[in-house]
């Protein structure tokens, strides 16, 4: 008799269900995904379903479900808070608490309803902390039998960081930072203040931060103003937040804005208005600050648990220039980062809090994590090809021979032209790894552009990542070891960079943004860097012959690879969602399964819905 634990995140963003049985990660999803609404919060019926469904299981099977957080918990902090901040905050305080009233506080009645509705009857539940399920979610699945573990994010119930060490299936939690003092929550104020929208605009904000003047008198100023005016920064990593500047504790928006602008100088900029230096070189202060906080808290983490290896989850984890630096400063021989490390990580945090901690197993030995790539979603076929194919009347050829379509993709890609691709398992997690991906040359000077204007239709100053093969990565980049969840950011490699003017740094945003950097300019960002993401031949090999047969028509072991969505939408999931997006975007080709289908031929596209907008610096 198989044993299986279901974990659910809701209710806050990024809903999601994973599924364990005896221990191992059957499949895990995000709501959005299936809902087509981006950060989705409400319950996850149908990620539940897909997980059920994946693992051939009826609610008998269930040995638990584990929810992420504790909602108690959370209710507390919050009538703390107030009670704290009072008198102010009481325009928050009548929106939030009649919500919690009427719906939170019976969070198991809901979760009772919601399960119903999908099959799951009567289930034992299980409600671990939210910094717990984040930093199980990083251990348990991780190669290392022991390590410290940092987690760092907005808030859960009342942490908002915490050092754990993790030994076998055990974790012990070591130190804690409470809320209201929070380094996610101070990255997303200034993601907040720089125009961009919190929970989803921080990876804006850590993109747009290498435009700022590194060196120049006014970064150095705005992050002096920072550690002296906004954040007390201890030596080990701990740090209270100045909250006379900061609204979101009970307030309706992050920061008190006029303070702000006294402070620094420079006006909280209007989303989608022209971005300015001032905003840029603000991103690069925090953005510097946030990798000196990250830095302190892993040398802290190594002096408490004395491990050689670290695991990473919550939010600020997703920060990958700041976990690079990490790697280079080499506090650690390894780091290990979840790949889906924000809240919808917490679903598989809680499902392996049940099954080693409630449970007591043990962890099996590996020799690398058991995040199988993070292909852990739906899986289509090409029967579900066909009967899209079907449904919109479109022309495609079919490729029996896998070595024959990759050679045929890779000369598309050749062309300079812009290739949808939606083969095996959708990844879970942000990021796009080679399962519903957007690809391109990276030797095209164009690409970016492009990819961001007529494809994304986002900000141009966006920049792409590279999916390198295993083998190849020393060639393009300083980096020693592999980065499959695209976590890492690191150099690009002396010998593939261009030479640039002596004013380069301080050359206006457009003139260095189409400013030619390397031999691979589509993946190189202004700074010379990139977010890489390395493809195994075991992991994905049908993603990694694809890039084989590009590097044996070019020379070249790499592609642009970005996520298979248009900006506001989540990444596809289905065929169709796959062949809707192709057709309202200017992608030349499409490769569905084993289906490769060329724009020019399809029928003529007639939902009226226009998805061009107008961006700064078209």
């Amino acid at each position: 008799m198989h044993e299986a634990i279901l974990g659910v995140s809701a209710f806050y963003h990024d809903s999601a269900a994973a599924l364990l049985v005896d221990g191992e990660i059957l499949a895990a999803a995000q709501e959005e995904r299936f809902t087509r609404k981006k950060h989705d919060p409400s319950f996850p019926a149908n990620a539940v379903r897909y997980v059920l469904e994946e693992g051939g299981l009826s609610s008998d099977d269930i040995a638990a479900v584990a929810f992420y957080d504790k909602p108690y918990l959370k209710f507390e902090r919050l009538l703390e808070t107030y009670h704290g901040f009072a008198p102010s905050g009481l325009t928050s305080f009548i929106q939030a608490i009649p919500v919690w009233i009427k719906e939170k506080l019976f969070m198991r009645d809901m979760l009772v309803e919601e399960l119903e509705k999908v099959g799951v009857h009567k289930p034992k539940f299980l409600f671990s902390e939210h910094h717990l399920s984040h930093a199980a979610s990083a251990f348990y699945p991780s190669p290392f039998h022991d390590a410290a573990i940092l987690t760092v994010d907005g808030v859960g119930e009342w942490a908002t960081t915490t050092i754990c060490k993790g030994t076998g299936k055990d974790i012990e939690i070591l130190r804690e930072i409470e809320f209201p003092h929070s380094l996610g929550l101070l990255y997303s104020a200034f993601t907040y203040y720089c125009g961009f929208r919190v929970n989803s605009g921080e990876y804006k904000l850590m993109g747009l931060a290498p435009y700022g003047h590194p060196g120049s008198d006014r970064v150095k100023r705005f992050r002096q103003l920072i550690l002296d005016e906004l954040l007390d920064l201890r030596d080990d990593g701990s740090f209270l937040l100045n909250m006379n500047y900061f609204n979101y504790a009970t307030g309706l928006t992050m920061t008190a804005d006029r303070k702000w602008d006294s402070l620094f100088g420079v006006p909280r900029r209007a989303a989608e208005s022209e971005l300015t230096q001032e905003h840029m070189d603000l991103a690069l202060a925090i953005q510097q600050v946030t990798e000196d906080a990250v830095i302190r808290l892993a040398d802290t983490a190594k002096e408490l648990t004395g491990c050689e290896n670290l695991c990473m989850a919550g939010g600020v984890a997703l920060n990958c220039v700041a976990n690079g630096k990490l790697l280079r400063k080499g506090v650690f021989n390894d780091v290990w980062i979840q790949p889906a490390a924000g809240d919808a990580g917490g679903a598989l945090g809680a499902a392996y809090c049940g099954w080693h901690i409630w449970k007591g197993h043990d962890r099996l030995p590996r020799k690398s994590d058991s995040m199988q790539g993070a292909y852990l979603g739906p899986l289509y076929d090409n029967r579900d090809v066909e009967r899209t194919l079907r449904k919109f009347g479109a022309a495609a050829d079919r490729y029996d021979d896998e070595d024959a379509l990759c050679a045929a993709v890779a000369e598309i890609l050749d062309r300079g032209l812009v290739v949808g691709w939606c083969n095996g398992r959708m990844e879970y997690g942000p990021r796009a790894l080679g399962g519903r991906s957007i690809l391109g040359d990276p030797r095209n000077p164009e690409m970016q552009k492009r990819l961001n204007l007529k494809i994304k239709y986002r900000e141009s100053f966006r920049p792409f990542a590279p999916s390198v093969m295993e083998e190849c990565i020393g060639e393009y980049f300083d980096l020693d070891r592999p980065s499959p969840y695209m976590l890492l950011v690191a150099p690009v490699n002396e010998n593939r960079r261009k030479p640039v003017p002596d004013d380069y740094d301080s050359m206006n945003l457009r003139d260095r943004l189409y400013y030619q950097r390397s031999d691979v300019p589509a993946i190189t960002h202004i700074d010379f860097s990139a977010r890489i993401q390395s493809v195994s031949r075991e992991t994905n090999p049908r993603y990694w012959k694809l890039i084989d047969a590009f590097r044996q028509r070019t020379g070249y072991g790499l592609i642009v690879n970005t996520s298979f969505n248009v900006r506001g939408e989540p990444i596809v999931c289905t065929p169709e969602d796959a062949y809707r997006c192709f057709m309202r975007t200017e992608m030349d080709f499409l490769v569905l399964g084993d289906y490769v289908l060329d724009k020019t031929r399809q029928p003529e596209w007639k939902e009226e819905k226009n998805w061009r907008e107008d961006y700064v610096l078209d």
